[in-house]
């Protein structure tokens, strides 16, 4: 029996060969652009598989800040009467709550992103930032539908929306830097140790009362704010209060925290990129 020949030797086949990125920069952003279909099938597939079979679907996105707000008011506001600046205890903290809940949900996701897609990342190539960002990307939808709490609550409280609120915009996407660049470092080192999976939800519980979405900043000693600074979600949730509530802005503490962010997007990013290229050998 004849066999048949090749069409073209294999010598003759076209050779692609893939190599890091050189540069100081960690981020290619030329290359995140190309592949952002990836990215947007990426992050709607982990909407889809979310909420895939749930008795409740979208509604668990509405159900779990509410629920936490109608705890947490009777606790802290109606119990042990923390200080709201003058505002109803509920919004004041919603406000904080709002912006929290899309950082941990997207850093508890973003943290083992690289982990849940090994199939994907031992097949073919594509940028591996695209992963935590797809992640986040995600939890967007969770946050749209948590707003509508919030245009409730304004409506109920009587608070008017000011051009303040605009800056909710920038807010939203600093939040989303600080989830990426603080992300991309859990990720990579869940790859590498895999009991950061157990630590990062105790982490991300410590956090949240390390961060003033229950209180004020004002409430803590002025001798240990300091140390409150450099949590970069402290002027986060600050800004979004007075962006919600119209309250003065505290400039100086956003500035620390946007630098504090920065600063985090480089060191996660940096690591992030030095340790990609042993994903696909020990995932």
């Amino acid at each position: 029996m004849a066999v048949a020949e090749p069409s073209a030797p294999l010598a003759q086949l076209p050779e692609l060969i893939i190599e890091p990125r050189k540069g100081w920069l960690p981020i290619n952003f030329r290359e995140i652009w190309r592949y952002r279909e990836l990215l947007y099938f990426l992050a709607w597939r982990d909407v889809k598989v979310r909420y895939k079979q749930t008795v409740l679907g979208f509604l668990w996105a509405f159900l779990q800040p509410f629920t936490k707000m109608v705890i947490f008011s009777a606790i802290f506001g109606g119990l042990a009467k923390i200080d709201s600046e003058g505002f109803p205890y509920p919004i004041f903290l919603y406000a904080g709550l709002l912006p929290w809940q899309f950082f941990s949900e997207s850093l508890s996701r973003s943290s083992s992103s690289v982990v849940g897609s090994a199939n994907l990342i031992t097949k073919v190539y594509f940028p591996r930032l695209i992963i935590p960002l797809s992640a986040i990307g995600a939890c967007l939808v969770d946050f749209a539908i948590s707003f509508t709490i919030l245009i409730g609550l304004m409506f109920y409280y009587s608070i008017p929306l000011t051009l303040a609120t605009l800056l909710m915009v920038p807010l939203v996407a600093l939040t989303i830097l600080a989830a990426f660049g603080i992300g991309c470092l859990l990720s990579a080192l869940d790859v590498t140790y895999r009991d950061f999976r157990y630590m990062i939800p105790f982490v991300i519980q410590i956090w949240m009362f390390l961060t003033p979405v229950l209180y004020p900043v004002k409430i803590v000693p002025g001798r240990w704010q300091w140390l409150l600074l450099l949590n970069p979600l402290t002027g986060i949730v600050d800004a979004y209060r007075s962006a919600i509530l119209g309250k003065p802005f505290q400039w100086s503490t956003l500035a620390i925290s946007s630098g504090v962010v920065l600063l985090a997007i480089l060191i996660g990013t940096l690591y992030f990129r030095k340790t990609e290229r042993r994903f696909a050998d020990i995932i």
